[in-house]
């Protein structure tokens, strides 16, 4: 293929999102002498920033979540990688003579690039229960490693079953006088070792097969009512704070008329990250996989890192056969 040009300021890569996925994509991108630019969320907290310990990252026996991805963030830096912090509304393509470009569109500002990867991650899923909306930040929160300190020796409600949840529990217990975890299952979905931890603690009690139907109280959180969903009985916990950590939605509103998603809005790719757009590409936990955890995310940007390289290469016809 011949040689293409390429205005100056288009980015061979522009990566949207700012978390293990797209700091090691902005890494791998940034070593291989790709013009390369970051963009992180200015309202999006990441899944592992608000993690307040990770011990199965393998070759770090222990580190916090926001340290971890500092140090990412740092390393992806130092080889020459960019960052602004934006919020994406949009892409589109557009054709400037030979080349197609794609255009990410953050409202004041317009970048070029001749390729994207979207590494967007997940919010948290809301409860939708009467009483959520009007006392977030009031009694209700989402992040444990944020709002803990909030809670000392005081009563919360953890909802949720998986490891997210436990974990977050279990981090509470160093702050909070009691701790009642919500499930609507008659098991945790947590793995073994955290489960004996959860168990193990003292500060911990648990109500089974029940859900949140509603969080109530006057100007803060002061009970919730709960309902046992094989019996149907209704009941109240009295309690200071509510956590929900009932799993994630991903972050790809901005590109749903854009590129294929699931029926859960993640981002469906191939092995080597490629959507079904050209040039797009995709990891982390926007996408669709079977595991989110911080190595996989890492993983799937260093794939996606290199399959946007092969095709920016490839477009400017220095890829080797």
């Amino acid at each position: 293929m011949k040689n293409i040009a390429i205005p100056e300021n288009v980015y061979d890569v522009v990566i949207i999102g700012g978390g293990p996925a797209g700091f090691t994509a902005g890494l791998y991108a940034a070593r291989a002498r790709m013009k390369t630019l970051i963009i992180e969320s200015l309202s999006v907290m990441g899944q592992a920033t608000m993690t307040d310990e990770i011990e199965n990252y393998p070759g770090i026996e222990k580190t916090g979540g926001f340290d971890l991805v500092n140090k990412m963030k740092d390393q992806a830096l130092s080889f020459g990688a960019e960052t602004l912090s934006l919020t994406v509304e949009n892409i589109r393509v557009v054709e400037k003579g030979e080349t197609k470009l794609w255009v990410v569109n953050c409202g004041t500002k317009e970048i070029e690039a001749l390729s994207i990867i979207v590494a967007t991650g997940a919010s948290p899923r809301k409860l939708n229960a009467p009483g959520e909306e009007e006392f977030t930040g009031r009694g209700v929160s989402y992040c444990a490693t944020c709002d803990a300190a909030f809670f000392k020796e005081k009563d919360v409600v953890v909802v949720g079953g998986g490891n997210a949840a436990i974990e977050e529990a279990i981090f509470l217990t160093k702050f909070v006088r009691k701790i009642t975890v919500v499930h609507r299952r008659d098991r945790l979905r947590a793995s073994k070792v955290v489960q004996e931890r959860a168990f193990a603690n003292k500060k911990m009690e648990f109500v089974w097969d029940s859900v949140v139907e509603e969080i109530a109280g006057s100007g803060k959180v002061e009970r919730v009512r709960i309902k046992n969903v094989k019996t149907e009985e209704d009941s109240e916990l009295v309690c200071d704070g509510v956590f929900v950590f009932t799993g994630w939605i991903p972050n790809t509103a901005f590109i749903e008329d854009l590129i294929e998603l699931g029926e859960k809005k993640h981002v469906i790719t191939d092995e080597n990250m490629a959507t079904n757009k050209p040039g797009i590409f995709a990891g982390g936990d926007c996408r669709q996989r079977p595991l989110n955890q911080v190595i996989t995310a890492c993983s799937d940007g260093a794939i996606a890192a290199q399959s946007a390289q092969h095709y920016v290469e490839t477009l400017k016809g220095t890829a080797y056969e």
